[in-house]
């Protein structure tokens, strides 16, 4: 594409000469204009510029793209494009370091992340963050009151002015998108005393402590307009924040969850006066039949801004495996829809995930928000998928390696015992053998009957030259010896 530096440096000359200071996609959007960056969405998600504009404009979508953030790759959030996944990256106080997190930056982006979060609550958070900034073709996302408790010596210690300075230096830095917990207020913490897990939002738990020692109420509440004005100079997306998720199946869909949602929802529609985009976090871990629920309330109470979830985790029993877990529950609220999915690592409740606990949460991710794509018949979902189907059929072991969202892993399995080459040309796996291939046997009946797989071949070909497999990630995207070329989805 061509740099996003000449449109940013383009459209903020002409924002001048006319004294506007909004330059978000909203209100581009919102004037008639179909800039670049919905140009580029809308070539990524085979829909027209105009439907990408209209989506914008009414706050159904967001193209998350801070104007200092220009070596990225534009990629729009919102129930009419395809779902959308999110990797956490980000150290801790006693755990990693800037180029372990740029490695795990590269994981994300090499399996196909459509965003990354810094989650960050340890070490230099300012030069951790400029770097994966600087290195990253997709949206990055941050929660600000991390770094602000970093600053001083307790939560309690936080104040209003602190938080809006640490907001403004991330915007300033190019951070594209933050969760801001400004629907927590003080009138709704007697409704989780009940619960069983309490507040499990860092977020939100921070910010009841703050409010129960000073008996004010939450300061990202009183100060959402000021934030706002930050947000409209960069053109930063909000991620509002859901503090009171429920963090167990015994605590979803109660009164705090929903009582949290409606407030976000007002504060959606003043963030939309100023022209600023939005979307709404979800849960967390709700039972399979409540799923639905969640994404009706969520479309009601906050007028259809796109809906960004954690999961949900959909049992609470496999510590270790709530990559599993959360994937089943992600893929149905993806299908219900649920406009991005934020990812859950196999070590999610246990520990702080490493590099291959990256790869294997956004692998699940990419399976649960792709099965929800082909769900909802989103254009051109399905071609994949049929295409890799007749490369298995005709045994086409390669295109079929090329046409898995985890080609080394396909092909190391399928190596794995049968390793020489010849293998690659066999009519027959390892499970099956020569003998017993269903496939190789309909072939032969097909063959006793007549019949040739000439028009299956065809239509193979026409599959192959629709679908967009991964394609090279910017240079600047760093690398990992002990990784593939990094590559990220089209």
């Amino acid at each position: 594409m061509a740099s996003r530096e000449t449109w940013v440096r383009e459209r903020l000359a002409e924002a001048s000469a006319r004294g506007d200071e909004n330059v978000t996609q909203m209100h581009y959007a919102r004037m008639g204009v179909i800039t670049e960056e919905m140009k580029y969405v809308a070539a990524r998600e085979k829909l027209s510029p105009e439907l990408v504009r209209d989506e914008v404009a009414r706050g159904r979508a967001i193209i998350p793209a801070n104007i200092r953030h220009v070596n990225l790759e534009p990629m729009g959030i919102g129930v009419a494009f395809k779902c959308k996944i999110n990797a956490n990256i980000g150290n801790s106080a006693t755990t990693s370091n800037i180029d372990e997190e740029l490695r795990k930056l590269h994981i994300a982006v090499h399996y196909g992340s459509d965003t990354a979060m810094d989650l960050s609550t340890g070490g230099d958070i300012p030069a951790i963050r400029q770097a994966i900034i600087d290195h990253s073709p997709i949206p990055i996302g941050t929660v600000p009151i991390y770094e602000a408790v970093t600053r001083v010596r307790r939560m309690e210690d936080v104040t209003p002015e602190l938080m809006l300075e640490v907001i403004e230096e991330q915007a300033l830095q190019g951070v594209d998108y933050m969760t801001i917990h400004a629907g927590v207020l003080r009138e709704f913490l007697p409704m989780v005393r009940n619960r069983v897990t309490g507040i499990v939002s860092r977020g939100g738990a921070l910010l009841a402590q703050w409010m129960s020692y000073h008996h004010r109420d939450n300061f990202l509440y009183e100060r959402f307009t000021d934030i706002c004005k930050i947000f409209r100079k960069y053109d930063v997306s909000f991620s509002l924040g859901d503090g009171l998720r429920p963090g167990s199946l015994a605590d979803a869909s109660d009164e705090a969850q929903f009582a949290e949602l409606k407030v976000l929802g007002e504060l959606a529609k003043k963030a939309w006066e100023h022209d600023v985009q939005v979307m709404i976090e979800g849960p967390g871990h709700i039972p399979m039949d409540q799923i639905e629920l969640q994404v009706k309330k969520e479309m009601e109470m906050c007028h259809e801004a796109p809906f960004y979830t954690l999961g949900p985790l959909v049992t609470d029993i496999a510590p270790g495996y709530d990559h599993i877990t959360s994937a089943i529950g992600a893929a149905m609220i993806g299908w219900h829809g649920a406009a991005m999915l934020c990812y859950v690592t196999p070590k999610e409740h246990l520990g702080l995930p490493n590099a291959d606990d990256v790869r294997q949460g956004i692998i699940a991710y990419k399976i649960a928000a792709h099965a929800a794509d082909v769900a909802r018949h989103r254009p051109g979902a399905r071609d994949r998928d049929d295409a890799l189907s007749y490369a298995r059929f005709l045994f086409d072991w390669e295109k079929q390696f090329d046409l898995s969202l985890d080609p080394e892993t396909a092909r190391s399995m399928h190596d794995e015992t049968l390793a020489d080459p010849y293998y690659k040309e066999a009519k027959f796996c390892s499970m099956c053998g020569p003998k017993f291939c269903s496939m190789n046997a309909t072939q032969i009946a097909d063959a006793y009957a007549g019949q040739t797989q000439e028009e299956r071949q065809q239509r193979f070909v026409q599959l192959l030259a629709k679908v967009e497999l991964p394609v090279s990630a910017p240079a600047n995207v760093p690398e990992e010896s002990a990784e593939p070329t990094p590559a990220k989805s089209a």
